[in-house]
């Protein structure tokens, strides 16, 4: 190559591999393997040793990857957080405990640990107390996250144990079992919300929520692998682990201390096999030199240390043959193509199916009939379509095109820009659009219907008995008809007929959920309903008021407006309302603790540190204040917290709106 060609080849190297490092720590949403991602760096690393000349400051070899997400403190790490060298092949691992004998001879030990795929994170202690949790972020500064990791029940908040060090540093993975992660994505796919490629994406993607009560929901499990502190009285790193472990933290019992090279390949044999029989992910082997001193003495590079090295597991993959793409039509109209693939056995199971995602993910993979497909399981978990074998594909094979109308009921699909969902817009007319949005209703995370399943809504729509939600309600006048049905026995009939009507108490949040808008799940229905108390209230806000309340973004509120502004939906929610189902929440009677507000109004915005929006709101309201939901010339004060919006911003400037922070609320209340 001239130079020209390699500027450019370390140029286009340097923009993939920082799309990819955004793609995975920001998004929590990969587009490539890691196998994939190294290999590239390998070549992009080779090339600027070659040519120093044009290695570039923002090229990935010169930090660990990532960057700060904003809606986070950013907090310095004392101690780097240093990713660690990875290799794929026994032989690296040769070499490099070679380089470790050059420099400390050959009197050593090393630890080996297992490598979890998860998210991970620095906790610091102080007189005990667990002060502060961080991420790791860009390797030198991360995001402060404590408050959701305090959630997670395996992290001592306190170490109550005696322990000889005042303040330390512990680090560990933060990551999600794989039966919580299959139980929370099926959540997910039922709301028709993207599912999580694997359970290290669910995890780092919990533990940046806002809202910490939603993640204590999410079983989130941590295992501990390093101390850190002034004065370590410890003097090797096996010795530590011992010790945390007595204080409380949870460690890997897999961990084997081991005195040469070989014994670390035979530990990396075992456990290249035993890792589908765990009920975690790993992604491979970390092997670290055991002496602290030895460790100092080894150093580090700029971004890694020379003591510890990485052996990365291949992700399993096996070929086989894409038999035909169908099409599913979820509830909202979604349509999601689907690979059928002739049965193949793959990391324990055998897989017939595998999600192609959209119409952006056929035109990558760039399939054709009868092609040979590389599959791989994502996390062990979730199978995936990764490439195409060329050199078998079939002469003459044709190519395969994304749809263009719905493989159900013909209408002419549609695409919303920015999104790479197609959608069918016949959602009267559409079967499994129909069928889906009632099961959706009857389920048991919204009105939970007793004596009505899945398999009946699909008989009852097919006979002609439903439509349409509200045609639940109408079904005893229907009653003698449904007696004369196949395995509709009269004790069954009752059963169905009074869960029907029992379901009329539900809480307005369930039924709001019930009702199936796109991008509303349950804890958005929750939102929803405590904030605007009832239906009309919901109905008859705008884009600002809806995005005032708590976790609700520009793409829910415009769905929102959407769905409310259908007049078929409309008069549905009005027949629901007549069938005497609940569209408000129930008042409760409000005993103020104080009337230190009383007469004063509020407004908050942004992101607070020691409190949500909600705890906020809820001490305003116990101590007399009234909320807002907009800001007006009425406004008192607004509780302005990190990261606002600019227009807020400049409109309570231009009103001369007083604007507290969270401290100065509580010295309004003498606290």
């Amino acid at each position: 190559m001239s130079l020209f060609e390699i500027k450019d080849k370390i140029d286009s190297l340097v923009a993939e591999l920082n799309q990819h490092n955004y793609n995975y720590y920001q998004l929590a949403m990969p587009t490539i393997s890691d196998f994939d991602f190294d290999q590239k760096l390998k070549e992009l690393e080779k090339l600027e040793q070659q040519h120093p000349e044009f290695l570039r400051k923002d090229s990935p070899t010169q930090k660990v990857g990532g960057e700060i997400t904003k809606t986070f403190k950013t907090v310095k790490h004392k101690w780097p957080m240093l990713s660690l060298g990875n290799t794929y092949n026994e032989q690296d691992l040769i070499d490099f405990d070679q380089r470790v004998r050059k420099i400390i001879g050959d009197d050593f030990e090393y630890v080996c640990e297992l490598k979890f795929d998860g998210l991970s994170m620095s906790l610091t202690y102080e007189n005990g107390d667990l002060l502060r949790a961080v991420t790791r972020g860009d390797g030198t500064k991360g995001d402060d996250v404590t408050t959701n990791v305090k959630t997670i029940r395996t992290i001592p908040h306190k170490i109550e144990k005696n322990n000889p060090l005042s303040s330390f540093e512990i680090r560990g993975e933060i990551f999600m079992h794989k039966a919580a992660f299959e139980k929370l994505n099926q959540e997910r796919i039922d709301n028709e919300e993207a599912p999580f490629a694997n359970p290290r994406n669910f995890a780092s993607g919990t533990i940046k929520m806002q809202n910490s009560a939603e993640v204590s929901r999410r079983p989130l499990d941590c295992y501990l692998y390093f101390l850190y502190a002034e004065h370590n009285p410890f003097k090797t790193h096996w010795e530590s682990l011992q010790a945390v472990k007595s204080w409380g933290f949870k460690i890997s019992e897999e961990s084997k201390l081991c005195t040469n090279i070989n014994q670390v390949l035979e530990f990396i044999k075992v456990w290249d096999q035993k890792r589908f029989g765990l009920t975690y992910d790993i992604d491979g082997i970390v092997i670290k030199v055991n002496s602290y001193a030895q460790q100092q003495e080894l150093g580090f590079t700029a971004k890694s240390p020379r003591w510890a090295i990485s052996y990365k597991f291949k992700a399993e993959e096996v070929e086989t043959v894409l038999e035909k793409v169908t099409y599913q039509v979820g509830r909202t109209g979604a349509v999601t193509p689907v690979a059928n693939l002739k049965p193949v056995f793959l990391a324990g199971t055998t897989v017939k199916r595998a999600t192609l995602h959209n119409a952006n993910e056929i035109e990558r993979l760039d399939l054709y009939e009868g092609d040979t497909v590389v599959v791989e399981k994502g996390g062990e978990i979730i199978p995936k379509v990764m490439r195409v074998n060329l050199d078998k594909r079939q002469t003459g094979a044709k190519k395969i095109y994304y749809i263009n109308n719905c493989p159900e009921c013909g209408t002419e699909l549609v695409r919303v820009e920015g999104e790479a969902v197609h959608y069918c817009p016949n959602d009267e007319s559409c079967r499994p659009q129909i069928i889906g949005r009632i099961q959706h209703f009857i389920s048991r995370k919204a009105m939970n219907i007793d004596g009505v399943g899945d398999e009946t809504i699909e008989t009852l729509y097919s006979r002609g008995f439903i439509h349409k939600i509200s045609d639940l309600y109408q079904l005893s006048v229907h009653e003698s008809e449904l007696k004369q049905m196949e395995r509709f026995g009269e004790k069954s009939i009752n059963n169905m007929l009074m869960g029907i009507q029992q379901s009329k108490q539900m809480p307005f949040e369930k039924v709001l959920f019930g009702l199936g808008i796109r991008y509303v799940g349950e804890t958005v229905a929750k939102k929803l309903a405590y904030h605007f108390k009832n239906i009309d209230n919901l109905m008859n806000a705008n884009f600002d008021q809806l995005i005032e309340a708590e976790e609700i973004g520009e793409r829910i509120a415009n769905s929102l407006l959407s769905y409310f502004s259908d007049q078929k939906h409309v008069e549905e929610i009005k027949r629901l309302i007549d069938e005497g189902l609940q569209f408000e929440i129930e008042e409760k009677e409000v005993i103020l603790q104080s009337e230190k507000l009383l007469g004063k109004t509020f407004l908050i915005s942004g992101v607070f540190e020691g409190h949500s929006r909600d705890e906020l709101k809820t001490i305003i309201e116990d101590n007399g204040g009234k909320m807002l939901s907009s800001i007006s010339s009425k406004l008192d004060y607004l509780v302005a917290g990190d990261n606002m919006g600019p227009s807020k911003l400049e409109k309570a400037t231009k009103l001369n709106i007083p604007m507290i922070n969270e401290q100065q609320l509580f010295e309004l209340l003498g606290q």
